[in-house]
């Protein structure tokens, strides 16, 4: 599949990029998207949730009132989780909801979502570029001249770059990440996918088979 380049006004540059078909036209695996993303979200879930039970709640042991004799149900302590304030019966306890994914299986979730958005033509490549400064007006520039500021858009670069980091970092529908960041839940999420051509070729390192 092949796209043209275009740099940071919208314009093109007249260099064309070759998107990998192993990577950007396969036959997308839904199972496999379904079981990388929900990894995705159960690693992000901190899992401190947290209740007490009787032996945890502060109040006295004491019998409350005879066992026989008061016409009432019998009661052993004010900590019963059936009086207001007692324990609470099977509550959250602290846990790691994270799990393990095989890593083929991963890199197939991953070449599946590019190639859902390389069919809905989603994929934009953009020349290698940079910030002078990190402020939010450069990336809005950007995205105006893309025709992407009512866009969730994920832009991929090849490496870190500060400036273009924090100049997003302001934007609730923008997010910058690096080609080894690259996860299948954040390419499903954004509605335009904008690569840089350092990324194409680190992405084709990285997943082609």
């Amino acid at each position: 599949m092949e796209v043209k380049v275009l740099n940071i006004s919208g314009k093109e540059t007249g260099a064309k990029v070759q998107l990998p078909e192993g990577i950007f036209g396969i036959e997308p695996n839904d199972h496999a998207i379904y079981l990388d993303v929900k990894q995705y979200l159960a690693n992000q879930r901190q899992g401190t949730h947290k209740s007490k039970q009787r032996n945890e709640i502060a109040g006295s042991t004491r019998k409350l009132y005879k066992q026989k004799g008061t016409g009432g149900a019998r009661a052993g302590s004010i900590k019963s989780p059936l009086f207001n304030g007692g324990g609470r019966i099977f509550g959250p306890q602290p846990r790691d909801y994270s799990f393990k994914l095989n890593k083929k299986l991963k890199e197939v979730a991953r070449r599946s979502a590019l190639s859902y958005k390389a069919q809905d033509n989603s994929v934009l490549v953009l020349e290698d570029f940079t910030f002078d400064s990190p402020k939010t007006k450069n990336f809005i520039s950007l995205l105006n001249a893309l025709n992407f500021a009512n866009e969730k858009t994920l832009v991929v670069l090849a490496e870190a770059n500060q400036n273009v980091y924090l100049a997003s970092r302001n934007l609730q529908k923008a997010k910058v990440i690096t080609a080894d960041q690259l996860n299948t839940y954040d390419v499903l999420n954004a509605g335009k996918l904008v690569l840089t051509t350092g990324s194409v070729k680190t992405l084709e390192e990285a997943l082609a088979k």
